[in-house]
């Protein structure tokens, strides 16, 4: 297996109160493009790249690099915020699904040709 990926549901959080519904997020791993690294792709045509530690740190305790920041909220559940030119997006996760997710890139191996 080389590419990990990951189809989970989050919660963008807004001011707008009338959206409740859980959007559609890609967790992506591709130990052959850069085994340090995971990709957090939103709606639209918007996907992060960022630490892999920096997403397995943020469980635990508030981190950030860069544009990225994680933390905890609750024992069930985690934030990730992006910072661009265009605005913010904060993303919330349940923790067991992007534990599963990370368990998972551990034992993804590149592909040998």
């Amino acid at each position: 297996m080389s590419v990990v990926e990951q189809y989970t549901h989050a919660h963008i959080v807004t001011e707008a109160e009338d959206d409740p519904d859980a959007i559609r997020v890609v967790l992506r791993y591709d130990p052959d493009a850069d085994p340090l690294s995971v990709q957090v792709g939103l709606p639209g045509p918007t996907e992060w790249t960022f630490s892999r530690s920096l997403l397995e740190d943020g469980l635990r305790t508030p981190v950030e690099s860069g544009d990225v920041r994680v933390w905890p909220c609750g024992r069930v559940q985690a934030v990730l915020e992006f910072h661009s030119p265009q605005g913010v997006d904060v993303v919330q996760f349940d923790v067991k699904s992007l534990t599963r997710f990370l368990l998972r890139t551990y034992t993804a191996e590149p592909v040998r040709n």
